[in-house]
């Protein structure tokens, strides 16, 4: 059964960088042709996507956060990570990490708090 969890800090401050990762257990994140996501849902608002990085490396962002979003992978443990840099309130959400394999899987999600 394959799982998913986010991990990473639960405050940042304005103008730092968040980074979160995200562990997968049950599976690799190298079986081919499937994409490792990055969703956060802001308070009060819908889902968006973030960006996504696929099974060979290959990362895909939201044209609207590429200016400071990055994704990576550590395929040795099974995780890929997301940098969020120059943070600010806006980006206060709850973070999801989730992969679409015959279903989506989704992780539990990890709340950021953007403030000083």
């Amino acid at each position: 059964q394959l799982h998913l969890q986010e991990s990473g800090p639960g405050l940042v401050k304005p103008s730092q960088t968040l980074s979160l990762t995200c562990t997968v257990s049950g599976g690799s994140i190298e079986t081919s042709y499937y994409y490792w996501n990055w969703i956060r849902q802001a308070p009060g608002k819908g889902l968006e996507w973030i960006g996504a990085i696929g099974s060979d490396g290959i990362t895909y962002i939201n044209p609207s956060l590429k200016s400071h979003t990055s994704i990576s992978r550590d395929t040795s443990k099974d995780q890929f990570s997301l940098q969020l840099s120059s943070v600010t309130p806006e980006d206060t959400a709850v973070y999801y990490c989730n992969v679409l394999l015959g279903r989506p899987y989704w992780g539990q999600g990890t709340q950021v708090t953007v403030s000083s």
